[in-house]
């Protein structure tokens, strides 16, 4: 028998859940939709969404399980929890820096909000050791402090 996840992430919407999942799936190799489930006359009533709509999704994203919840009202995120992306190289947090902040808003220190208000930090895999083992760890904070989207390059050469 599978071992279910212990901790889950629920991600709130208020009606565009089935939007966001379709896009996470597509923006991260490795991913794909496990169930969906709809609401009923009950459900339908406390929601407002109607009969027929997308209740809940269970999704993957490399492994890690979320769920997306369409709850009828509009709770917003804060960047209080946000979705860390260790990327392998510069070419990996390039893709993921665009595809994540279309129609969404970037932040500094790799930080963005993508169009349905969720928070991600896209961040080279190497960024914890650059930040606590290289040579000059405040040139290294420095630097990022300069930047949106992550350089690995720039950050390397100022750890030296």
């Amino acid at each position: 028998m599978l071992q279910k996840q212990k901790i889950t992430p629920c991600l709130w919407f208020n009606a565009n859940a089935e939007e966001a999942v379709n896009f996470y799936t597509t923006v991260f190799k490795n991913s794909k939709i496990n169930q969906v489930s709809y609401y009923g006359d009950s459900g339908s009533k406390i929601s407002g969404l109607g009969k027929g709509k997308v209740l809940a999704m269970t999704f993957e994203i490399d492994g890690q399980s979320f769920t997306a919840l369409n709850g009828g009202v509009d709770i917003p995120y804060t960047p209080a929890i946000s979705f860390l992306v260790n990327c392998d190289g510069q070419e990996e947090i390039d893709y993921y820096w665009q595809r994540l902040s279309e129609d969404g808003t970037t932040e500094k220190c790799g930080w963005l909000k993508d169009r349905f208000g969720i928070s991600w930090q896209v961040v080279p895999s190497e960024l914890g050791d650059l930040m606590t083992k290289s040579n000059n760890k405040e040139k290294v904070m420095q630097e990022m402090l300069k930047m949106k989207k992550l350089d690995i390059a720039v950050l390397k050469k100022a750890g030296e």
